[in-house]
């Protein structure tokens, strides 16, 4: 293995992923260097009296003092190009595809000689002036999204001289501006995020597909989720769930410190479903960066900045994107442990004092921009939160809270007492609600404010009740409250439950939702009209409300028409109440 002459030195200290080195000029902060014979990765985060501090993206077992140390006078970046859709990364966005079962110190990469190639197709000629962010040229059978070469930015003039059209491997230099070498594959550092020309304010809503979410808790494309959940209520499916059915363009899912086997079970599982936008793998529009919690730790804390530039990427061709991150307590974790060994003050529970600096650095690279080019695109972050012990007032828990504009709390009763998706509609919100129901109102569903209103109060009165119930028993309570108990009853087991494993019901369009939403709702207001015209309430509760409860699971997920029929037929079942 070869190394730019940058900047040499030798290893005087390893401690885990922390190597000290010692400095000899011609090496910057945040610098890649080479360490040992391996060329192992690692990037300088200080620099004093002398010594260079560089944390190792790979295991430092054999690494010892006087090995040598190579600085590439770059840093940390990302190849972005042809490739990616379909791939399987590790957190440094190295090919996992020809790797051994067991990952070995350099061992990650394409074997020697594979250098696949791609159509290139040229959108401009030579003598164009072109401006930042223009398109050069389209890469075919590269995925179901179309991607483009893009003049990189800060570049301005005319186009030199462009590659017929033809077949290219992802390194060749496709077109000159202004002198600039444009290639078909650009490298980014994954810590600096991508420019735009604008930010702007989403009122689009990302469909998730999840009606405890699309109904009540809807995050608008460009925002940012916190999905924070203690053991076993459901985070990893629900994530696996949105990852496979919401309406974005490209996926990119971060494994970030994850069990090896629930990252198996995402691959396997995206590689067998069907895309239901081309029909097509629904893995040939997802790019999966694994780096699980056997693999090196401080790969772990760089794979959410590589996922995040990866999604900038696709974001400025134009294109929604979504970035999963499962989980960012993982990642805390990693830089609690770095930080530790560095000897730097701790501040809540160990972790490092820049925490919430960092967490914010990451969710506000999510957004809906105009591009350098002037495309809409946008990249929407959703984050996993492991609190210990469902510890909701831990620090990376409480940090997350500030920063994003959406939180879906999983509730452990919820879990407990199977109610899938755990989201809790008491301790979850939505900031993009309001935005997005304006918007709501303006084009497709002109009653979604309202009926979104009237659920969600509906299972705040209920929750209220509950509490009363347990105490002196529904008998006691008045007619009308006893109505709102059962309402409540209604909307949880007929509207926001919802089965991953279900053929019909793992995912639910915009109208299938609405409709169940409205039946319950209409159930309701009969059977507090029942109430009220002197019906005993004990005869309403006695009902049988099953079509209403089984419409979820009869209907398809696009199929309004039977929820409607099964509605028509629960109203026929109360008028004969009496």
């Amino acid at each position: 293995m070869t190394f730019a002459p940058h900047g040499r030195g030798r290893v005087l200290r390893v401690t885990g992923p922390l190597v000290e080195a010692e400095y000899t000029g011609g090496t910057a902060m945040s610098d890649l260097v080479a360490l040992g014979d391996a060329g192992l990765p690692g990037e300088v985060v200080a620099i004093r009296d002398g010594v260079v501090t560089v944390q190792a993206y790979e295991y430092t077992g054999g690494l010892a003092p006087g090995a040598p140390v190579h600085s590439l006078g770059r840093p940390l970046s990302a190849s972005l190009g042809p490739g990616l859709l379909g791939g399987i990364f590790d957190g440094l966005l190295r090919p996992l595809a020809a790797a051994g079962a067991w990952l070995e110190p350099g061992g990650v990469g394409r074997p020697n000689g594979q250098r696949p190639e791609w159509a290139f197709v040229p959108q401009a000629k030579a003598g164009d002036s072109v401006q930042q962010g223009d398109v050069l040229g389209e890469i075919h059978g590269a995925g179901p999204v179309p991607l483009r070469v893009l003049v990189p930015p800060g570049r301005t003039g005319p186009v030199d001289h462009i590659a017929r059209e033809g077949s290219l491997p992802a390194d060749a230099v496709v077109a000159s501006v202004a002198g600039t070498p444009v290639r078909m594959t650009t490298d980014w550092p994954v810590r600096r995020p991508r420019p735009v020309r604008e930010r702007l304010e989403s009122g689009r809503a990302l469909g998730t597909g999840q009606r405890a979410i699309d109904l009540l808790f809807p995050v608008a494309l460009g925002s940012t989720v916190a999905v924070p959940g203690g053991f076993g209520t459901g985070k990893t499916v629900l994530l696996q769930q949105i990852a496979k059915w919401c309406d974005a363009d490209v996926i990119v899912y971060v494994g970030c410190g994850e069990r090896g086997n629930e990252m198996a079970d995402v691959i396997d599982e995206f590689t067998a479903l069907t895309d239901p936008r081309t029909g097509g793998r629904l893995a040939d529009r997802t790019v999966i960066i694994a780096n699980t919690s056997n693999m090196p730790m401080m790969a772990r804390e760089a794979s959410i900045y590589t996922g995040v530039t990866v999604a900038e990427y696709f974001r400025d061709m134009g294109l929604d994107v979504v970035v999963i991150a499962d989980s960012t307590s993982r990642w805390a974790e990693a830089l609690r442990e770095f930080a530790s060994r560095t000897g730097a003050l701790p501040a809540e529970e160990g972790y490092p004092a820049g925490l919430a600096s960092a967490l914010a650095a990451f969710y506000e690279r999510a957004g809906a921009v105009t591009t350098l080019g002037g495309r809409n695109g946008s990249v929407t972050v959703i984050g996993a939160v492991s609190p210990p012990g469902g510890d909701m007032a831990e620090p990376v828990t409480a940090h997350t809270q500030r920063f994003v504009r959406c939180l879906w709390t999983l509730d452990r009763e919820l879990a407990y007492a199977r109610h899938y998706p755990a989201v809790s509609w008491a301790e979850s919100f939505s900031r993009d609600a309001e935005v997005l129901g304006v918007h709501h109102a303006a084009t497709d569903d002109p009653d979604w404010p309202a009926r979104r209103a009237r659920v969600a109060g509906l299972l705040a009165e209920a929750d209220r009740l509950a509490d009363l119930v347990d105490l002196v028993g529904i008998t006691a309570l008045p007619a009308q409250e006893r109505i709102s108990v059962l309402g409540g009853r209604l909307l949880r087991e007929g509207v926001l439950q919802q089965s991953a494993l279900s053929e019909r019901d793992a995912y639910s369009g915009a109208e299938k939702t609405a409709a169940l939403a409205e039946a319950v709702l209409a159930v309701v207001d009969r059977c507090r009209e029942l109430a009220d015209s002197g019906v005993p309430v004990t005869h309403i509760e006695e009902v049988d409300f099953s079509p209403v409860l089984r419409a979820r699971e009869e209907a398809g997920p696009h199929d309004a028409a039977t929820v409607e029929r099964l509605h028509r037929t629960m109203l026929d079942r109360l008028r004969e109440v009496s």
